[in-house]
Parts: structure tokens; C-alpha cells; sequence
């Protein structure tokens, strides 16, 4: 396998990327934009936050009427001005929406970035009518989210437990029969290829996991590279695009994240060719 490419440098932490309408679309955090390349590398910026907003935080998705969806202190949607209206009164961290309308948020009530005690983290479902209700609890730091091209599984990080965890889809929108897909990796963003397998950080690499936990593929970043989120994508979703930024395991999250947000902007964007090609959402 050939080593990966930078597609873009000079970010702050990247997070959130999609494959969207013939481009990658991510959350540049800390500079608080929402932003779109093409595979020329180019930037454009599709959505600026509010300066005063939290830096951190937020990932994105898209209605089945292509309306933008971004997560932060509430669900907002963007209108068809551009302007920007409250979906939901839900804080939250990651999203994504399955082929039926169904908006699934997860986050967790505790100050992370302060270095606050954890407390255990949620997923909470909006669905089409607009009922907000919670589907499942215990979530040991929940992070990136991913749904089977048939709507029926739903597969999430928990970044705190080392774990990726699938839940049943039921015919309302809930989750049920829990259970462990892959344990012993470093999960944050994720993504699902066209095989049932995701791509996962594993420290400074990340792989192609197999439901069970078998190693596919491993790919080697940099020492000091972390990867932030993982997306498959280009023309025929055989590029995986990584995010990843500096991280210094020695200082501890807190340090790395005040560094990350007040120091140099060390986020990048790596792409690989890869053969399986991405499938299900996002």
C-alpha cells in the first residue's frame, strides 16, 4: 500500500470529514469554519461559526432535502439564505442520518477539554417529526458514528473503552442489541467500507477493522500524527481522507488541545488510495 499524500495543511483540528456533492467536506475547529476541497486541494469555505462559539465540538451532516446540519451548543440546519435556524434545543458532539430522516447526536455532559471528571455519554435521536428522545446510555466518550447502507445498524465509538460498539436499527428509530464490533483500538472518527469493515485510528496508524476485531490493514502515520477522523471518498470512494493534527501522548489532552487551539496550526489532511470502497452513511 502506498504511503499517504497531504491534501491539506495548515488547519486547525480537522474533524467531521464528508464525502458530499464531488467534494470533502470537514470541520476546520479551532478556526471554527465548515470547509470544502476537491481533490486539487483547494479550499472553500462553506459555513464560518460564530467567532465566540465553543472551538471545538461540532461535526456535521445533511437532511435528505440537502439541507446542512451542524452540531454545537443545539442542532442548527442551514435555510435555503444561508441563514441558520435551531433544529433541535440538543448539544451535542457527532452526528449522522440515516436513509429514513432519522438525526442520531451523541455527547456527554462534562467539561472534557477542562480536564473535567468523565461522566458517561448518550446517543439521542431526533426524528423526522422533530421528537427528541434519548436511544442509548453508558457511552464511554462517545465519538464518531456510522449506519449500514441498509439503515439497520448503527456503529459508534467510544473512544474512553478503546471499543466500537453496534446497535440494531429498530422500524422507529430506536437502538437495541447492543454489543462490541471491535475492541482494542483508538476510535474517534470513523468510516464503513463496502466490505462491513471500518476504518479506525489505532494511535498514530489506522486500520481496517474487521466486526471482531481482526486487522485488515494497518497504515503508519508520522510519531507526533494523530488521526482526528476517517472518510472514504472521491469519485468511486476508494480514497480515504485522514485528519489528523500534532499530538504529544507526554502533555496530556489538555495541554495538547490548549497548543492545538493557541500554537501553530499543525491539522492536516492525508489521503490514501485504498481498494474496498466506502459505503452507508455518512
Amino acid at each position: 500500500m502506498s504511503e499517504p499524500k497531504v491534501l491539506l495543511t495548515g488547519l486547525g483540528i480537522p474533524e467531521s470529514p464528508r464525502w458530499h456533492q464531488g467534494r470533502l467536506w470537514f470541520c476546520n475547529w479551532i478556526d471554527r469554519q465548515v470547509v470544502a476541497a476537491g481533490l486539487d486541494g483547494k479550499p472553500e469555505v462553506m459555513l464560518a461559526r460564530d467567532p465566540d462559539s465553543h472551538p471545538m465540538g461540532y461535526s456535521i451532516d445533511w437532511l435528505p432535502d440537502g439541507r446542512l446540519l451542524v452540531t454545537g451548543d443545539k442542532l442548527r440546519r442551514q435555510q435555503p439564505d444561508r441563514s441558520m435556524a435551531v433544529h433541535a434545543g440538543q448539544r451535542a458532539n457527532e452526528i449522522v442520518v440515516d436513509g429514513r430522516g432519522n438525526i442520531y447526536l451523541n455527547g456527554a455532559d462534562f467539561d472534557f477539554v477542562a480536564g473535567a471528571p468523565p461522566k458517561p455519554g448518550y446517543i439521542k435521536l431526533v426524528t423526522p417529526g422533530g421528537q427528541l428522545r434519548q436511544v442509548a446510555d453508558d457511552i464511554a466518550f462517545p465519538n464518531g458514528m456510522v449506519i449500514t447502507p441498509d439503515d439497520r445498524t448503527l456503529i459508534i465509538s467510544e473512544s474512553f473503552a478503546g471499543r466500537l460498539t453496534a446497535f440494531d436499527i429498530d422500524p422507529g428509530g430506536g437502538l437495541s442489541h447492543r454489543r462490541v464490533f471491535a475492541e482494542g483500538v483508538a476510535p474517534d472518527g470513523i468510516c464503513l467500507d463496502a466490505g462491513g469493515a471500518v476504518w479506525v485510528g489505532t494511535g498514530f496508524s489506522v486500520a481496517r477493522v474487521a466486526e471482531g476485531g481482526q486487522v485488515l490493514q494497518r497504515v503508519g502515520l508520522r510519531e507526533d500524527r494523530a488521526p482526528f477522523a476517517l472518510m472514504l471518498g472521491g469519485p468511486d470512494r476508494r480514497t480515504l481522507f485522514i485528519c489528523t493534527a500534532e499530538w504529544r501522548p507526554a502533555d496530556g489532552h489538555v495541554a495538547n488541545l490548549d497548543r492545538l487551539a493557541n500554537g501553530p496550526r499543525t491539522g492536516q489532511i492525508l489521503t490514501l488510495p485504498v481498494s474496498v470502497p466506502g459505503a452507508g452513511r455518512p
